[in-house]
C-alpha cells in the first residue's frame, strides 16, 4: 500500500525559470475520447441532414433577367466560359434521370431494371446519401451509368451565398471521389423543373455554376413519380411525343419508390420497341464522358471522407445502442431498487424483527488517522457519548500534524492511542485489530462522528451467527453547499438505496469505511484489511460474502461524514473508489467460477457491481450528449420530454429514498443540475479510472484536507461503563 501522500502532475520549466503545469495525460486522453464522440455525433448529423440542413424554397419570381433562349431552350444549360447556350437530346434518344439518391432500398432495384433491359440512366446524386451508401454510386459508375451534383444538402441555391454553393458543390465532389474515385461535370439544382421555369432568383446560380466548369441539367420531361400516381400514369407522364428526345425526371430516393421500379420495367421495353435508346447524357449528345477519374491527394481526401462518415455511423449507432442499454439498466435498476428497498424497509421496521439475541458486549471501535488534527476531536468525542459500550483505539498512521497528542491531550477513559509509521489505511487498521480487546470491531474515518445510538444500531445484527459484517448508514454532514448537497443525494439515493438493494440479494460490495462492524473472526479467517487495491473497504466485503458470511445493512446506525468541498477534492477522492472498485473486482474474478457462497457471490453480486458501478455510470454521459445534441439541431421538443422524463424517474427514486432515510426533500432541488454537471464529473473520473487500469499505471492515495465542520451530534462526554481488559499489548 502507498502511503497517503498527493503526487503532482508532471511540469515543464518556462524561460523564467518557473514551472510550468502540463495537462496529465489520465486527464487529456478523457477529454479527447469525449470531443472524438462529440465530433462524430456531429458529422453524423451534418450527413444525415440534420445540421446546417436549409429546407427553404424560393417562390417564382419574375424572368425578365433570363435569356429568352434559355427559357425556350433545351434542358441542358451551358454557362461555361461565358456562354448561354442550351441543349436538346436528339429525337429518339431518352435521357432518364433520378434525383435525391443513392437509397440503399430502391437505387439497386432501379439498377437491377436498366441493367436487365440494357439501358443507361443519369444519377443525380446527393452528398449525404453518396456518403452515407457509397458502394451504390461505385455500381452506377461500375455499370456504365453517369452521376451528376445534386447538392451535398439539398438547399434551395438562390437562398445561398456564393461561398455556401462552393461549399456545397466541393463536399459533392469529395464524396463522388471517396466512392467511385471519379468527379462529374453535370449539375441539377434541387427543386428545379422545367428550363421555362427559370427565373431571376435561380438564373444568377445558373450562371455562377456554370463559371465553375458545369453543365446544367434540368428536364423536359416529369414522371412525376414522387406523386405515386401509379404505374401507368408514371409511364403516361415519362413518354415523349412524336419521337422527341426528352430527359425525364424521376426519383429513386426520398420514400416509397416501387411504382417507380414498375414502371421502369414494363416503360424500358415499350419504348425500346419504338426506337428509343437510354443513354447517358453525353451519349446522347454525342460528347465527352462528363465522368473524369480522380487521383492523388484528391482521391484520398475522399477516400478519408467516406471512411470518417462510416465510422460515424458505426459509432454513433453503438451509442444509440449503448444508451438504450443505459436507459433500459438504468430503469431496471431503478425499478429493482424501488421494489427491493422497500422490502428490506418493511422487514426490518415491522414489530418484533430482531437480528437475534439483543447485543450488549462492549466493542473495539478502530479510527485510522492520518493528519486529522481538525476533526479528531470531534470524532473521538462522539465515541464517548455512545449508548454502547465501547473501547477506542485511534491508530495514528504517521501525522505530522499532531493527531495523537490531541487525542491523548482529551485524557478519555477507554481511549487509546497507537503510532505506527505512516504505512496506510490497511495497515492501521491492521494494526488495530492486533490491540482490540472484544469480539466485534468497529470500524470508522477520522474525520467522521457517530450519533449517541450508532455503535448499538450497528451491532445488532450480530445477533445473528451467520453475519460477519454490517454496512452502517454514512451521511454527508457539510451540505450546505452545492458540491455538498450534490454528494448528499448520491449518498442518500445512490448508496443506501443500494445498500438495501444489496442487502436483500445478500451481495452488498462495500461496507463504508465511515461507518461498519465486523467479527473479528470473520476477519482474521479473511486474512485482516488487504493493501492490494484502493478499495480495501469494497476489498474486504467481497472477502467476507467469498468465506460464506452475511452481509448486512443497518439503516439507524448513522454517521455523519465529512464530504470533499471542492472539485479537486471530490475528484481524487472518486478517483480512489472508481479504481480500487476495479481493482476489487478483478482481484475476485474467480468467484464467478468458484462454487458456494464465493460462486454465488461472484455471479450474482460482481455482475451486478460491475454493471452499476463501473459500465452504466461511464455510458450514462451518453444521455446528456444526445440531449445536447438533440435540443440544438432537433428534434427538440421530443428530446426535452424524453430528458425530462428520465429526471422524473430519477427524481421519484431520489424522493422515496428521502423519504425512507427521513431526510428532507429540499435538496432535491439540485437534482437537475447534478444529473447534468456532476454526472460529467463522475464520467472523466470514472473514464481516467478505466485508462489507468488498461495502462498498468498505480494510482496512490491522496489524502483529501479536512475542515473538521462535522460537529459531534452534542451534549456532555458522559462516563463509560465499559469494561476494558488490554488482552492484547500495543505493539
Amino acid at each position: 500500500m502507498a502511503s497517503r501522500t498527493r503526487r503532482h502532475g508532471p511540469a515543464t520549466t518556462v524561460r523564467d525559470g518557473s514551472p510550468r503545469r502540463r495537462l496529465p495525460m489520465r486527464l487529456l486522453l478523457p477529454m479527447l475520447l469525449l470531443v472524438a464522440l462529440v465530433a462524430m455525433l456531429m458529422l453524423r448529423g451534418y450527413v444525415h441532414s440534420e445540421i446546417l440542413a436549409d429546407h427553404r424554397i424560393q417562390p417564382e419570381a419574375a424572368t425578365d433577367k433570363v435569356p429568352e433562349k434559355i427559357l425556350d431552350g433545351g434542358p441542358v444549360i451551358d454557362t461555361r466560359s461565358g456562354r448561354t447556350t442550351s441543349l436538346k437530346v436528339p429525337d429518339h434518344r431518352m435521357v432518364l434521370t433520378f434525383d435525391d439518391g443513392p437509397d440503399p432500398t430502391w437505387t439497386p432495384k432501379v439498377l437491377d431494371v436498366l441493367k436487365k433491359h440494357h439501358g443507361h440512366a443519369v444519377f443525380f446524386v446527393t452528398g449525404t446519401m453518396t456518403s452515407r451508401y457509397p458502394e451504390l454510386v461505385k455500381r452506377m459508375v461500375d455499370e456504365g451509368h453517369e452521376v451528376g451534383l445534386h447538392t451535398f444538402n439539398h438547399p434551395d441555391l438562390s437562398y445561398q451565398p456564393k461561398s455556401r454553393i462552393d461549399w456545397e458543390l466541393s463536399q459533392n465532389q469529395l464524396t463522388l471521389a471517396g466512392a467511385a474515385g471519379i468527379r462529374s461535370s453535370l449539375f441539377r439544382p434541387p427543386y428545379s423543373s422545367f428550363a421555362d421555369a427559370m427565373d431571376d432568383k435561380s438564373w444568377p446560380v445558373t450562371q455562377y455554376i456554370g463559371t465553375k466548369g458545369y453543365l446544367t441539367v434540368v428536364n423536359n420531361t416529369d414522371s412525376e413519380d414522387w406523386q405515386k400516381p401509379g404505374v401507368d400514369k408514371i409511364i403516361s407522364n415519362a413518354t415523349p411525343h412524336g419521337g422527341k428526345g426528352a430527359i425525364v425526371l424521376m426519383h429513386d430516393s426520398g420514400g416509397d419508390r416501387h411504382q417507380t421500379v414498375q414502371a421502369l420495367d414494363k416503360f424500358l421495353p415499350e419504348m425500346q420497341k419504338k426506337g428509343y435508346r437510354f443513354d447517358n447524357l453525353t451519349e446522347a449528345l454525342d460528347a465527352p464522358s462528363a465522368l473524369t477519374p480522380v487521383t492523388g491527394v484528391d482521391l484520398w481526401k475522399g477516400k478519408a471522407w467516406i471512411f470518417l462518415v462510416s465510422a460515424s455511423d458505426d459509432i454513433t449507432g453503438v451509442m444509440v445502442v449503448a444508451l438504450a442499454i443505459v436507459g433500459a439498466t438504468v430503469i431496471g435498476r431503478f425499478v429493482l431498487m424501488l421494489l427491493l428497498s422497500g422490502a428490506h424497509a418493511r422487514r426490518v421496521r415491522r414489530r418484533g424483527f430482531s437480528w437475534g439475541p439483543p447485543v450488549t458486549e462492549p466493542v473495539t471501535v478502530l479510527v485510522p488517522a492520518y493528519n486529522e488534527a481538525k476533526c479528531i476531536e470531534n470524532t473521538v468525542r462522539s465515541l464517548m457519548a455512545s449508548e454502547h459500550p465501547v473501547e477506542v483505539i485511534v491508530v495514528d498512521d504517521g501525522s505530522g500534524d499532531g493527531t495523537a497528542r490531541i487525542v491523548e491531550a482529551m485524557g478519555l477513559p477507554n481511549v487509546r492511542v497507537v503510532r505506527q509509521l505512516n504505512a496506510g489505511k490497511p495497515a492501521a487498521l491492521n494494526r488495530g485489530l492486533a490491540n482490540a480487546s472484544h469480539d466485534i470491531i468497529v470500524m470508522m474515518d477520522g474525520d467522521t462522528v457517530f450519533e449517541p445510538a450508532t455503535v448499538r444500531e450497528l451491532v445488532q445484527p450480530f445477533g445473528d451467527p451467520k453475519v460477519g459484517a454490517v454496512a452502517g448508514n454514512a451521511k454527508v454532514g457539510n451540505r450546505d453547499s452545492m458540491i455538498g448537497a450534490w454528494q448528499h443525494i448520491e449518498y442518500v439515493m445512490g448508496f443506501n438505496l443500494d445498500r438495501r438493494m444489496y442487502d436483500v440479494l445478500r451481495c452488498m460490495p462495500t461496507i463504508p469505511g465511515a461507518v461498519g462492524a465486523f467479527r473479528r473472526s470473520a476477519l482474521e479467517r479473511v486474512g485482516g484489511m488487504s493493501d492490494d487495491t484502493l478499495a480495501e473497504d469494497t476489498d474486504i466485503t467481497m472477502a467476507m460474502h467469498r468465506d460464506g458470511w452475511r452481509v448486512v445493512y443497518a439503516e439507524n446506525a448513522r454517521a455523519w461524514t465529512e464530504a470533499p468541498e471542492t472539485v479537486q477534492q471530490l475528484w481524487s477522492q472518486r478517483y480512489r473508489w472508481s479504481y480500487g472498485t476495479m481493482q476489487a473486482i478483478w482481484k475476485h474474478r474467480r468467484a464467478i467460477v468458484e462454487k458456494g457462497p464465493s460462486g454465488r457471490f461472484g455471479r450474482v453480486g460482481l455482475p451486478l457491481v460491475a454493471m452499476f458501478m463501473v459500465v452504466a455510470p461511464l455510458l450514462a454521459p451518453l444521455i446528456d450528449i444526445f440531449l445536447v445534441y438533440g435540443v440544438v439541431f432537433g428534434p427538440t421538443q421530443k428530446t426535452i420530454v424524453a430528458w425530462l422524463g428520465v429526471l422524473a424517474v430519477q427524481l421519484v427514486c431520489a424522493a422515496y429514498a428521502f423519504r425512507l432515510d427521513r431526510e428532507r426533500m429540499t435538496h432535491l432541488i439540485s437534482l437537475p443540475l447534478q444529473q447534468i454537471l456532476y454526472r460529467q464529473l463522475m464520467y472523466v473520473v470514472l473514464l481516467q479510472s478505466w485508462i489507468t487500469a488498461l495502462t498498468g499505471g498505480r494510482l496512490r492515495w491522496q489524502k483529501l484536507r479536512r475542515t473538521g465542520v462535522v460537529e459531534a451530534p452534542g451534549g456532555p462526554v458522559p462516563s463509560q461503563r465499559t469494561r476494558s481488559s488490554d488482552r492484547r499489548p500495543v505493539a
